[in-house]
C-alpha cells in the first residue's frame, strides 16, 4: 500500500486481513512530540488510506514513555515569532479531519502519556483503547500554556462525552487515568499493556456501542439552547478561580464552544482563530516560557547518579517530618530522629494520612509506612547516604548538632541543612568535611510545593551539588542552585513583600483588603493569609534573621501574638481565626478608603529585591531567578516572574515608582543595584525562544 513512500516518523505495516498499523516513532527523540514533519507524513499516509480503503487502521506509539506528549512547543514558539500560528493550526486540523473522515474503522491504542495534540489525534479516530496501568494519562492541558486545544479538541471532546464533562477537563488541563477515561467515554475499552494491539484489532472488528444515556447527554449538552444556558454558568465558575485579564484562554475556549454549531468545519475555524489570537498574548508568552523553565529545572538532576538510598532526617517538626514522609513516599528508606518519640509520632501520623490520600491500596500504604522509621537514638545517621538537618533556626544549635553527627558519617555521606535563612558560610565553619555540606531548602507544605533550593557555599564540592540535584529529581522536586547568602533566593525576595504587608496591617489596613489586592495582582494567596499559613513564629524568626541584611525592620505586633500562643493556622489563631483549615476573614468596613498605592507598596519591594539578587549572582541567570520565585512563592505565573514583570512594565517606569515610594515612606523603597542589568532588555516570544533553546 505504501510502496515508494519513505517516512522518518511513522512505521507502516499491513496484515493479511487488510488491517493497517501506523506506528508513531518520532526520529531522534525519546518522546513523540507532534511536529510539522510528523503531520506532513501523516497527511501523506491518510491520503493513501483514503484511496486504498483498508479493512481498518490502528494507530499506536513505539515509544516506551507513551503515545505522544503533545504538539512540539518549540515549533509553536517559532510559529508565534513568525506569525504563522493560524496557518499551522489549520494544517493540523486538516490532517486530523482527513483521518476522522476515512471510510474505514480506526482505533487509537494508547499507553503512557497522551497529552494535547496526542489526545486530539486519538479523538480523530473512531474508537480508542488504553493500557490499564498507572502510567496511562490522557489530557488536554493547553490552558496551562495560555492557549486552548487547537487541533479539534474543543470541537470533538464535548460532542463525544458531553459538554458538562468535557469543559472542566479542558479548562483545568486535568489528566485522566485509563479507568476514568473509560468511565467518561473518552476511551471505549481498556486492556493490559501487553495485549493492547491484540485488543485493538478485536475492537476494529467489533466496535463498542456507546450507551444511549451517554449519547443523549453528548447531544443534549451541545444543542444551541444548552450552549447559551450553560456557557454563562461555566464562565461564572471559571471567573471564581481566575481573572479573565490574567488568564484569557479559559474564557476564550468557553466562547468558542458556545458559538460552535453542528458543523465541525465551523467549530474548527472558531477554534483555530481563537488559538492564533491567544498566542499573541503576554500570558501565553510567559506561560510557555515557564513551561521551558520547568523542563530546564527537571533536567538539572539528569546524567548523575545520586548514590542515595537511605535518608536520615533530624527534626520531626512540620518541615522535617514532612521531608521524611515525602522521601519515603518516593521510595527511599528514611529514619526520622528527634529528642523523644512524642515529637516523632505526629509526623508519622501525618505521613500515613498522606500515603492514604496518594496511594490506591492498603498494601501500598503499608509498604510505604514501613520505609519511614522512628529513630530517637539517631542510629540511622551512621548508615545513611544523606542526612538532612531540619531543626529550629539557630546557628548555635545547628553547629552543635553537626559536631555530634559528622563523626558518625560514612566516607561519602552528604550533610544537608533545611535552614531557610542562615548563611551556609556561617554554618560550615567547624565542619571536618565542608565540601560534603550544602543546603536543601524545602518549602511548606512539602508535598505540594515543587521547589527545592540547593544552597551553595564557597567550599562545596561540585560533584556533591550534582548528587543533590539528582536526589531532588528522584523525589520529584524542581531544584534551583542558589548562593548561600542570607535568605538565599526565595525568602530574600518574599520577605520584603511580607514585611511591608505586615507594616500596612499594623498601620490599620484590613488584612482581607491586603490579601485581595495581592490576589488581584496575581499572587495565589494574600500576604496576611500566607503569614498565618507559614506560621507567625517562622515569619518572625526569618524576618529577624534577614531584616538587617535587607535594611528593613520587623513591624511591631508579631511578638504579642507569639507570646499569646497565636502562631497562625497551626494554632487556629494568628492574624486571622482559623476553622477547619480555612481562615475566617472579617468583613471590611464599606466606608474604608483604600490607599491608592497599596498594591505597589507590597509588590515593588519584591521586584526590587529580585533585581538585587540578579545583580548579586544569587542564581546563575535571570531565567533561573524567575523560575525559583514562581515555583517557590507562586508569584503570578502569567506575569512570568519578577524579572519578566520588570521587563514588561518597563524598568524606567518601575524605578520611578520606587523613587516616589521612597520619598513618601522611606529609604526601604530606594531602587537597589541591578536595574541596568543586561538581562532586563529581553522580552516576549524572543525570550521564550531563547529559554527553549
Amino acid at each position: 500500500m505504501f510502496e515508494g513512500l519513505r517516512f522518518n516518523h511513522w512505521k507502516t505495516s499491513e496484515s493479511d486481513d487488510g488491517i493497517v498499523t501506523l506506528t508513531l516513532d518520532r526520529a531522534d527523540s525519546s518522546v513523540n512530540a507532534i511536529s510539522r514533519a510528523v503531520l506532513d507524513e501523516l497527511e501523506q499516509i491518510v491520503e493513501r488510506l483514503a484511496i486504498e480503503k483498508p479493512a481498518g487502521v490502528i494507530i499506536h506509539s513505539a515509544k516506551p514513555s507513551g503515545f505522544a506528549v503533545g504538539a512540539d512547543i518549540k515549533a509553536f514558539v517559532d510559529y508565534a515569532k513568525h506569525d504563522t500560528v493560524l496557518e499551522n493550526i489549520e494544517h493540523g486540523q486538516r490532517v486530523y479531519e482527513s483521518l476522522a473522515r476515512l471510510p474505514c474503522p480506526t482505533v487509537a491504542a494508547v499507553h503512557g502519556a497522551c497529552m494535547g495534540g496526542g489526545t486530539e489525534l486519538i479523538l480523530a479516530c473512531r474508537q480508542r483503547i488504553a493500557a490499564d496501568d498507572d502510567k496511562t494519562r490522557i489530557a488536554l492541558p493547553e490552558v496551562m500554556l495560555g492557549i486552548h486545544p487547537g487541533w479539534g479538541g474543543t470541537a470533538r471532546l464535548p460532542r463525544l462525552i458531553g459538554a458538562t464533562e468535557a469543559l472542566p477537563l479542558m479548562l483545568t488541563g486535568k489528566s485522566l487515568s485509563a479507568k476514568r477515561a473509560l468511565t467518561l467515554g473518552v476511551v471505549d475499552r481498556v486492556a493490559r499493556r501487553e495485549e493492547l494491539l491484540v485488543e485493538a484489532r478485536l475492537l476494529l472488528r467489533r466496535p463498542q456501542a456507546h450507551p444511549f444515556v451517554r449519547r443523549a447527554k453528548a447531544w443534549g449538552t451541545n444543542t444551541w439552547l444548552a450552549r447559551q444556558v450553560l456557557a454563562p454558568m461555566v464562565v461564572k465558575q471559571t471567573a471564581a478561580k481566575v481573572r479573565k485579564e490574567h488568564y484569557p484562554a479559559p474564557f476564550a475556549m468557553i466562547d468558542v464552544w458556545k458559538r460552535g454549531g453542528s458543523d465541525i468545519r465551523q467549530r474548527l475555524k472558531l477554534e483555530a482563530r481563537s488559538v492564533a489570537r491567544l498566542a499573541k498574548t503576554p500570558t501565553a508568552q510567559n506561560l510557555i516560557r515557564i513551561f521551558f523553565l520547568q523542563e530546564r529545572l527537571k533536567a538539572q538532576g539528569s546524567g548523575t547518579e545520586a548514590g542515595i538510598k537511605h535518608v536520615h532526617v533530624v527534626g520531626a517538626g512540620v518541615m522535617g517530618g514532612d521531608i521524611a514522609a515525602w522521601a519515603a513516599f518516593k521510595g527511599f528508606d528514611v529514619t526520622l530522629q528527634d529528642r523523644e518519640m512524642k515529637f516523632i509520632q505526629p509526623a508519622l501520623d501525618r505521613a500515613r494520612q498522606l500515603y492514604e490520600k496518594k496511594l490506591k491500596t492498603p498494601e501500598q500504604v503499608e509498604d510505604t509506612v514501613r520505609r519511614l522509621r522512628a529513630d530517637v537514638e539517631g542510629k540511622g545517621a551512621a548508615t545513611a547516604d544523606l542526612a538532612i538537618e531540619a531543626i529550629f533556626e539557630s546557628a548555635e544549635a545547628k553547629e552543635a548538632l553537626y559536631a555530634n553527627l559528622e563523626p558518625q558519617f560514612q566516607a561519602d555521606e552528604i550533610l544537608a541543612s533545611n535552614t531557610s535563612s542562615i548563611p551556609l558560610d556561617e554554618l560550615r565553619r567547624n565542619l571536618k568535611a565542608p565540601q560534603r555540606f550544602l543546603g536543601l531548602h524545602f518549602f511548606n507544605p512539602v508535598a505540594q510545593m515543587p521547589l527545592v533550593e540547593v544552597v551553595r557555599h564557597d567550599r562545596l564540592d561540585p560533584a556533591i551539588e550534582k548528587r543533590a540535584l539528582a536526589f531532588c529529581k528522584a523525589i520529584g522536586k524542581l531544584p534551583v542552585a542558589v548562593k548561600g547568602t542570607p535568605g538565599f533566593l526565595v525568602n530574600r525576595i518574599l520577605m520584603p513583600y511580607l514585611l511591608e504587608a505586615m507594616r500596612l496591617y499594623s498601620e490599620g489596613v484590613p488584612g482581607p483588603l491586603l490579601d485581595r489586592e495581592a490576589k488581584k495582582f496575581g499572587m495565589p494567596m494574600g500576604p496576611i493569609e500566607l503569614a498565618d499559613t507559614v506560621g507567625l513564629d517562622v515569619c518572625a524568626s526569618v524576618g529577624k534573621e534577614l531584616a538587617p541584611f535587607l535594611g528593613l525592620e520587623v513591624p511591631p505586633g508579631l511578638d504579642g501574638k507569639l507570646e499569646a500562643g497565636k502562631r497562625g493556622k497551626k494554632d487556629g489563631q494568628g492574624l486571622y481565626m482559623w476553622q477547619d483549615g480555612k481562615p475566617i476573614k472579617p468583613e471590611v468596613d464599606k466606608d474604608y478608603v483604600m490607599p491608592p498605592d497599596l498594591q505597589e507598596r507590597m509588590i515593588l519591594p519584591m521586584v526590587n529585591e529580585a533585581i538585587a539578587c540578579l545583580a548579586d549572582g544569587v542564581v546563575d541567570d535571570a531565567d533561573l531567578l524567575d523560575a525559583g520565585v514562581i515555583f517557590g512563592t507562586g508569584f503570578a505565573p502569567f506575569r512570568g516572574g519578577p524579572i519578566q514583570y520588570a521587563r514588561s512594565e518597563g524598568t524606567d517606569k518601575l524605578k520611578a515608582k520606587l523613587e516616589q515610594l521612597a520619598q513618601r515612606y522611606g529609604d526601604r523603597f530606594k531602587p537597589k543595584n541591578g536595574w541596568d542589568h543586561p538581562a532586563l532588555a529581553q522580552s516576549g516570544f524572543e525570550l521564550a525562544a531563547a529559554t527553549a533553546s
